[in-house]
């Protein structure tokens, strides 16, 4: 069984962008593969707790973000570099993550067979 790594980098409520990568991450998931996730970048952001997507228009990822452990995706990687450019500790998030050196990263990816960024 291989295993995947989703890469996110987009800040949330940008368009369709994160909509469309949770789909393939639990569609992926659903098909009993492992799966996780690293968020780097703005793509922090996207776990952030009490964000208002509906004022901007985009449809709320939180709910589906939190239905990632029914899939069995519990595997959450954020980079600590990216939390603390943006002012955000692991206690901001609404999951339980697991932060990770940015010179980790690379390490990191070599556990996996598949690496998808998006």
């Amino acid at each position: 069984m291989k295993k995947y790594l989703f890469i996110l980098r987009n800040a949330p409520h940008n368009g369709c962008h994160a909509q469309e990568m949770l789909d393939i991450i639990l569609t992926t998931a659903a098909f009993d593969q492992p799966v996780s996730l690293l968020l780097l970048d703005e793509a922090v952001f996207q776990l952030k707790k009490n964000q208002q997507a509906t004022a901007q228009g985009y449809k709320e990822t939180a709910a589906i973000f939190k239905a990632l452990e029914i899939y069995d995706v519990n595997e959450i990687y954020v980079e600590t570099e990216s939390l603390q450019e943006y002012g955000l500790s692991s206690s901001d998030l609404l999951l339980p993550v697991t932060a990770c050196f940015r010179k980790e990263i690379a390490t990191l990816m070599k556990n996996y067979d598949l690496v998808f960024s998006g």
